[in-house]
């Protein structure tokens, strides 16, 4: 169960940091808001991968194919979480 929460701790943490540094745009984000994003981006990914691919995680959670589902997932995610923030700050 420890190695399943720091795996996704780390996925996560990867995800957000390569989604922050492929989306142009200034972001103010903590580290942990960054592990976040790419836990969430986790989630995207792997949704998208098993509507797309009809896999899940029965052939393993660490795969390459995972880690790139993921940044895809938090690019998405964050572009997502950009737009509202920039209709917030509009409607202000």
């Amino acid at each position: 169960m420890l190695g399943l929460i720091l795996t996704i701790l780390v996925v996560g943490a990867i995800a957000g940091f390569v989604a922050r540094l492929l989306v142009p745009a200034r972001q103010d984000l903590s580290v942990v808001a960054t592990i976040l994003l790419g836990i969430v981006g986790s989630l995207i990914g792997g949704l998208l991968g098993y509507l797309l691919f009809h896999k899940d995680a029965d052939d393993g959670l660490f795969q390459p194919a995972g880690i790139i589902g993921s940044i895809i997932g938090a690019v998405i995610a964050l572009v997502v979480w950009q737009m509202s923030q920039r209709r917030s700050a509009s409607h202000a």
